[in-house]
């Protein structure tokens, strides 16, 4: 018998900081030499909706029977100028996605399900599509600094105007659609080669800053005829400013979008490193109207990674009133589900990953314009869905309110809140759980 013992290998450790995904992608552009572009929104872990809680009622609060008691959830948006504000049976809406970004088929099954569930659809980027007109009953035209598609007829056809200056994926930077996308008809609507790669414009053509954003907005009044509300999109930034600017500039509706916010493509760079989390935009954007004295007379839209109807309502709670989907509007048709794993694969991608948004071979024939791809959408059965996923997002956050004591879901507020983490508290401005200290206000 051998007297010697046997010493244990120590095992080896991978470094947090150049973890396998970093030397991946050294890896792929030592190889490449160009940046990674990819769809989606952003991968990494920021504090979020989830990091707050609803303190219900009990003793000290009254809540609400269900099947007794009304709880409302319809909105005005555009009531500050627009002869024609938009009146919405439910507080959520359809995010601006662009038809060359998504196949004519999702735009009418975004357009149907909107319509079902009383709410409206936003065209993005590349213009009105008659699909998506025919389908919707209301529908917000999106004035991007690309001006694709853009033409004073649509503008009149729509029932209110977005006018982008940011997005939460890439504030400060331009979308791309690359050639594969770009079809003829796709082309023609956008004025563009055929087959060729484009990428739209970072800022406006014809104006630099608040002042020519508001003779803007009051061309577009003149255009027409003061009947669409006038909403300003900007990414998540710089929120209390911005918001303000854009009030100051004539805004009927701000539309604040935080980097958790999707885009069809962009640099990967971008999307993780630029911006902040939209759980950090929400009460600087409402501290700018309380301090003009406009919250709830020029209504706030949030967008950005909102999933669920306790997401609607811990915006609402904050201040917004209103919340826009976009991934998960493209999830509940029917994208990146299971089914087409080995497809996806094929790819190079997975299901879940939304890697393959601006490749143009969308097996569940949504992010495509391939004609084989698209046919696999029933673009009323996908309507349907959508349908029922905004009904039960609508349910969810009613039974949060009620359980609240609130009528209305708009009668939440911060006070109904608290975080289970010191950076959601203080990013949401609500206790941190267990205590009256909000980080940086004072408490104990």
């Amino acid at each position: 018998m051998s007297d010697e013992t046997t010493i244990p290998q120590t095992l080896p450790r991978q470094s947090a900081t150049f973890s396998n995904d970093v030397n991946s992608e050294i890896r792929r552009a030592a190889a490449t030499g160009i940046y990674d572009i990819r769809g989606g929104g952003a991968k990494r872990k920021v504090p979020h909706f989830d990091d707050l809680l609803f303190l219900g009622a009990s003793m000290s609060r009254y809540p609400l029977e269900g099947y007794r008691e009304k709880c409302e959830t319809k909105v005005v948006l555009g009531t500050r100028f627009a002869k024609k504000p938009i009146e919405l049976a439910i507080p959520i809406t359809i995010a601006g996605m662009s038809f060359g970004s998504l196949s004519g088929p999702a735009k009418e099954a975004l357009g149907r399900g909107a319509t079902l569930a009383g709410t409206s659809t936003t065209t993005g980027d590349g213009g009105m599509t008659e699909e998506e007109r025919g389908h919707s009953k209301t529908l917000v035209y999106q004035y991007l600094p690309s001006r694709y598609g853009m033409n004073p007829d649509d503008l009149r056809r729509a029932d209110a105007i977005e006018v982008v200056v940011g997005q939460g994926a890439k504030p400060g930077g331009g979308g791309m659609l690359l050639g594969q996308k770009i079809t003829e008809r796709v082309a023609g609507m956008r004025n563009l080669p055929v087959g060729i790669d484009q990428r739209s414009a970072c800022r406006h053509p014809d104006w630099t800053g608040p002042d020519d954003l508001e003779i803007k907005i009051l061309e577009l009044r003149e255009i027409t005829g003061w009947e669409k509300p006038i909403y300003v999109k900007i990414g998540g930034a710089r929120p209390y400013y911005d918001t303000a600017l854009a009030v100051k500039a004539g805004a009927d509706v701000v539309v604040l979008d935080g980097m958790q916010g999707g885009t069809a493509a962009t640099q990967d760079v971008f999307i993780e490193h630029v911006g902040q989390p939209t759980l950090a935009c929400i009460r600087p954007a409402v501290k700018a109207l309380q301090d003009l004295g406009m919250h709830r007379k020029v209504q706030l839209i949030i967008s950005g990674g909102i999933r669920s109807g306790a997401d609607v309502a811990k915006a609402l709670a904050l201040g917004a009133d209103v919340v826009s989907i976009g991934t998960a509007a493209l999830i509940a048709l029917g994208d990146n589900h299971p089914r087409w794993e080995n497809e996806y694969q094929k790819l190079g991608t997975t299901t879940g990953a939304y890697d393959d948004w601006h490749e143009g071979r969308d097996p569940a024939g949504i992010t495509t314009q391939d004609s084989d791809l698209m046919a696999r959408l029933d673009p009323i059965e996908a309507g349907r869905r959508l349908r029922n996923y905004l009904t039960v997002m609508t349910l969810e956050c009613q039974t949060i309110a009620r359980a609240c004591g609130k009528s209305h879901v708009h009668n939440l507020e911060p006070e109904d809140l608290c975080a289970l983490t010191i950076e959601a508290a203080a990013m949401a401005g609500v206790p941190l759980s267990g205590t009256n200290w909000i980080p940086g206000q004072g408490g104990f």
